[in-house]
C-alpha cells in the first residue's frame, strides 16, 4: 500500500504496528528534511501520527505546548500535531491552519483519530466494512488491501455524467468514501463493538451583516491579507516557485512571492501548441514584467491523448478537468527546480470569477417576470426551441441556455444549464432507468440561506472547488512535490465571505475586490483580461482527422460502456457530433475517460504506469 503511492512521498517511507493498528508513511521532505521520519510519536510512544500536509502556525503552537510539558524532538509541524492532541484532543484540529490530512492512533485509549483540512486541499479517503478500517490519501492504495474489492458504486454513475465528479461522500468504487472537508472520524476499538464517528468541525462562514466600512477599506485589508496569505505558504526548507497561468490569481501570487523573496522567483507555465487555446503569451507578459525565472512547456495532442490513462491512474477517479493532463506536465516541469509551487485554486470560488454567476443572476431574474406567461405556452416555447428546424443549431443553443428554454428552479437554470454535460434527461436515457444526479448538490444549495451569489459560492465551495483541489493535489504529488493554495487560507476565506456582492461582482466585472487590492503588483492588460481558465483544445481535437476511431472506441463490445449503458442512445450523439450537427465535447469527454477508468482499474484493459511498479516494499 505505501509503495502504489511513492511518487507522494520519494524521499522515504515508515511504518507503525500493533496489535490493533498498523500505519504507513511516504515522505515528501519539506521541513526538517533530516529529522521529520513519520510515523511519528510522542515521547513515549503512546500516540502514532502520519499525515500529508502542512501545518503553518505549527511554530506559534509549538511554544504554549513546550510550556505545557511537551517535549519536542523534531523542528516538524508533524510533532505539533502528536503534541497538540495530547494537550487538546479531538478539538486539537481546530486550531491548525494550513492543509492536512492525518491520522493518529492513541494506543493507550484503542482509538483511532484522523481529520481532514478545512476546505479539502488534502485527500482522504477510507473503507470500512464493521470489523477493518483502511485508509490511505489515494484510492488505489485502499485497493491493495484484501478486505477491499474492486466493484463501481453504479448508484453513483449518473452523477458522474453530470458533472464529471461525485459532490458527496461516495466515490467511484464501491464502499470506499471520502472523509468531507472540514471533518474529523474517531474510531474508537476498545469496547466490545468498534464504534465509528464522524463530526463536522468548521463550516465555510455565513456571509456577515452588511458591512459600515468603506470600499477602500475593505480593498486594503483584501490586499493585507492577501500577503499574509502567501507569506505563510513560504515556509519550508526545499526551493519554491509558483504555477502561473498568466491570470490575475497566479500572477498576483507570482508578484508578492517576488516581493517577500527578495526577488529570485521561479515561475511555471504549460500551453498547447494550437496558439488559440494557449496562454503561455500571457504568462510571458507577466514574468517578463515581474522579471521571473520563467519556464515552460508544450503539450501536444499526441502526448495529451497517450498521457490520459497514466492522469486517470493517478487520479484515481475518471479525469473530471481536461486541465488535468496539463498540470500533470507543468508538474513535471516544476520538479526539476522546486519542491514546492503556490498555485491560484480557490479565488474564483470566493471572489465570484466565474461567468456563470451572472448568467445566473440574468436568467433568474427575467424567469421571474417571464412567470406572468401561461404555463402551457412556456411549455410550447421550450419544446420550440429544442426541437424547431427552423432555427439554426447555434441559435437554439443559445436560447437552450435562457430562461425562455428552462424552468425557473436553480436545477434547471444552474446544474443542468451550466454545470452538468449530460442533461438529466440524456442521463436518464443512456442509463435506462431514472436517475437523482443533483441531489448531492441540491443538498448543498438548500443548506444555505442569504443573497442568491453567497448561496452559489457555498455551493461551489462544497462541491466544484473540492473536486478542483483533488485534481491540483494530485497532479502535483504525481510529479513528487507539493501545491499550496494562498487563497484557501481559511482566515482568508472568512474574510472573503464578509465582502459585500457588489464588491465582488461590479458592474459585470468579476473578481472586481480583488483586482482592485492588487492594481498596483500586475500590468493593467492582465488583471482585466478575459478569463480563459486552462482551456484545452478538445473541441478541435474530437472533430479532426483523427477523432472518428478515437470516439467509436466508446462503443467496444469489452468496454466499461458498454456494461453501463445503453450505447444506442452513444452512438448517435457520437455521429451527430462527428457530422457537425451537435457540439456533444463536454459528453465524449465524460465517456471517455469512464472508458479508460474502467480500463484501468476495472477490467484489466490498460497497463499500470511503470513509475508504480517495483518500488521497494515498507520495512
Amino acid at each position: 500500500m505505501t509503495a502504489i503511492l511513492a511518487h507522494r512521498g520519494p524521499d522515504g517511507t515508515g511504518c507503525f504496528e500493533d496489535d490493533y493498528a498498523h500505519l504507513g508513511h511516504r515522505r515528501l521532505a519539506i521541513i526538517d528534511v533530516q529529522a521529520g521520519i513519520q510515523p511519528m510519536a510522542n515521547e513515549d510512544g503512546s500516540v502514532q501520527v502520519t499525515y500529508n500536509g502542512e501545518i503553518y502556525n505549527h511554530a506559534d503552537l509549538r511554544e504554549p505546548l513546550e510550556r505545557a510539558g511537551h517535549v519536542y524532538a523534531t523542528r516538524c509541524d508533524t510533532e505539533t500535531i502528536v503534541h497538540a492532541y495530547e494537550e487538546f484532543g479531538d478539538a486539537s484540529v481546530e486550531r491548525f491552519r494550513g492543509m492536512f490530512s492525518f491520522a493518529i492512533w492513541d494506543r493507550r485509549a484503542r482509538r483511532l483519530f484522523c481529520a481532514r483540512d478545512r476546505l479539502g486541499i488534502k485527500p482522504f479517503y477510507y473503507f470500512w466494512n464493521g470489523s477493518v478500517f483502511v485508509f490511505a490519501s489515494e484510492i488505489k492504495a485502499i485497493l491493495l488491501h484484501p478486505a477491499v474489492s474492486t466493484e463501481i458504486e453504479n448508484e453513483a454513475v449518473g452523477e458522474y455524467l453530470a458533472f464529471g465528479y461525485l459532490s458527496g461522500e461516495r466515490t467511484m468504487f464501491r464502499g470506499i468514501r471520502k472523509l468531507m472537508p472540514g471533518h474529523s472520524l474517531s474510531l474508537d476499538v476498545g469496547g466490545e463493538v468498534p464504534r465509528l464517528n464522524i463530526r463536522q468541525y468548521w463550516d465555510v462562514p455565513e456571509p456577515a451583516i452588511a458591512s459600515h466600512r468603506s470600499e477602500q477599506e475593505l480593498v486594503k485589508e483584501c490586499r493585507r491579507r492577501f500577503e499574509e496569505a502567501v507569506e505563510t505558504r513560504l515556509m519550508s526548507d526545499v526551493p519554491l516557485g509558483c504555477f502561473l497561468s498568466g491570470g490575475v490569481d497566479s500572477s498576483a501570487i507570482a508578484a508578492v512571492m517576488k516581493r517577500l523573496s527578495g526577488g529570485h522567483v521561479k515561475t511555471f507555465s504549460v500551453g498547447y501548441q494550437e496558439e488559440a487555446w494557449s496562454e503561455l503569451p500571457y504568462a510571458r507578459h507577466v514574468a517578463s514584467s515581474l522579471g521571473t525565472d520563467h519556464h515552460e512547456i508544450t503539450v501536444s495532442r499526441e502526448q495529451f491523448f497517450s498521457t490520459l490513462p497514466r492522469v486517470v491512474w493517478h487520479e484515481d477517479e475518471p479525469a473530471v478537468f481536461s486541465s488535468s493532463i496539463p498540470l500533470y506536465f507543468v508538474s513535471r516541469l516544476a520538479a526539476q527546480h522546486v519542491k514546492v509551487v503556490l498555485s491560484g485554486e480557490g479565488s474564483d470560488e470566493i471572489f465570484a470569477g466565474y461567468e456563470r454567476y451572472g448568467h445566473y443572476a440574468f436568467n433568474a431574474r427575467w424567469a421571474a417576470r417571464y412567470g406572468i406567461v401561461p404555463g402551457a405556452l412556456r411549455g410550447w416555447i421550450r419544446r420550440g426551441i429544442a426541437s424547431n428546424p427552423l432555427l439554426s443549431g447555434d441559435l437554439r443553443r443559445k436560447l437552450r441556455h435562457t430562461f425562455l428554454g428552462r424552468e425557473n428552479n436553480y436545477e434547471s437554470l444552474q446544474l443542468d444549464n451550466f454545470y452538468a454535460a449530460f442533461p438529466q434527461a440524456e442521463i436518464d436515457e443512456v442509463l435506462g432507468r431514472p436517475s437523482s444526479p443533483f441531489e448531492d448538490v441540491l443538498a448543498f444549495w438548500r443548506r444555505r440561506s442569504g443573497s442568491v451569489l453567497a448561496r452559489m459560492l457555498y455551493t461551489d465551495q462544497k462541491t466544484y472547488l473540492t473536486e478542483l483541489l483533488m485534481r491540483q493535489d494530485q497532479m502535483s504529488m504525481a510529479a513528487s512535490i507539493e501545491s499550496r493554495v494562498p487563497f484557501l487560507d481559511h482566515p482568508f476565506v472568512g474574510f472573503a465571505m464578509s465582502v459585500p456582492d457588489g464588491l465582488k461582482i461590479r458592474q459585470g466585472e468579476r473578481k472586481y475586490i480583488l483586482k482592485k487590492a492588487v492594481e498596483d503588483l500586475l500590468p493593467h492588460d492582465i488583471i482585466y483580461r478575459k478569463k480563459m481558465g486552462f482551456p484545452t483544445p478538445l473541441r478541435q481535437w474530437f472533430r479532426d482527422g483523427q477523432a472518428p476511431s478515437l470516439l467509436r472506441g466508446l462503443l467496444r463490445a469489452d468496454g466499461l460502456l458498454s456494461e453501463l449503458l445503453d450505447l444506442d442512445p452513444v452512438e448517435n450523439l457520437i455521429e451527430r457530433h462527428l457530422k457537425g450537427a451537435e457540439d456533444a465535447t463536454d459528453r465524449i469527454w465524460r465517456l471517455l475517460n469512464l472508458q479508460i477508468w474502467g480500463d484501468v482499474f476495472l477490467n484489466g484493459k490498460a497497463a499500470v504506469p511503470a513509475e508504480a511498479a517495483g518500488v521497494p516494499e515498507c520495512v
